[in-house]
């Protein structure tokens, strides 16, 4: 696959596999072995055993989808920082899926805590960061992302892709420019120290953000609503006992 994205460092040093088991694995060995520069973007055709948040399997049709991973030395960053990270790419995202036209028309894209992407209630991608901490700083984050794009056929009822949204197929190579280009927008705004525009920009597309809802929570249903992110990723829920904060684990949407 050819890429030619419009940007600084975001994918130049690029890695195209046909087939592997997960791009997230192939970076990190690349970023362990000092090959993998800063922006360095490993993409694969097919993912056999990709990974998502929860320790859940990402599924998706071979040679359909966009499935990659970037690397990125964010060493700006503070470790406790890191859910800003994630608020960045989770809105690259977005922006990513806000350019092709028609893609939002009568559906609502949102993120869904803490950065999966949503269109109504179905699923279009999703992302999972793993960063090498080093000290207080974060030294390398592998940003893996899997978007939904030509596929039509999904075993869950929960997913959708931009082709079915839309109702044309994309070139993948130019998807994947795309991409890039949104990310590394993102990445160098976070980069500049203007965190205050990206949460307000994380919360304006927060799914479910104040709209009363059931969860799962301490093993029984309950209804609450979302008030807001903390600064170290924990989400902030109005239940009818007061209000609670909860991490990745610790609640679960219904």
């Amino acid at each position: 696959m050819v890429i030619s994205p419009d940007t600084l460092f975001t994918g130049r040093q690029l890695v195209w596999l046909p087939a592997c088991p997960s791009t997230n694995t192939v970076a990190q060995q690349l970023q362990r072995e000092n090959r993998a520069s800063d922006g360095c973007t490993v993409i694969t055709g097919h993912q056999t055993a990709g990974r998502g948040q929860r320790g859940n399997q990402w599924e998706a049709a071979a040679h359909e989808n966009l499935t990659l991973s970037v690397v990125w030395h964010p060493t700006f960053l503070a470790a406790a920082e890191q859910f800003l990270l994630s608020q960045a790419v989770a809105l690259a995202a977005l922006d990513w899926s806000r350019r092709w036209r028609g893609a939002s028309a009568g559906t609502s894209l949102r993120v869904k805590w803490p950065n999966d992407l949503y269109v109504g209630n179905q699923k279009l991608g999703g992302i999972l960061i793993e960063n090498t901490l080093s000290g207080p700083k974060i030294q390398c984050s592998i940003v893996g992302i899997g978007l939904n794009v030509n596929q039509q056929a999904f075993a869950v009822p929960t997913a959708t892709s931009l082709s079915q949204l839309t109702g044309r197929a994309y070139d993948l190579a130019e998807a994947a420019a795309r991409l890039l280009e949104c990310l590394e927008a993102r990445y160098l705004q976070l980069r500049a120290g203007r965190v205050g525009q990206l949460r307000q920009d994380y919360l304006a597309a927060l799914y479910r953000y104040r709209q009363p809802h059931q969860f799962l929570v301490d093993g029984q249903e309950a209804t609450g609503e979302i008030v807001g992110v903390e600064a170290d990723g924990r989400l902030a829920v109005q239940l009818a006992g007061g209000m609670r904060y909860f991490g990745l684990q610790e609640i679960r949407y219904l």
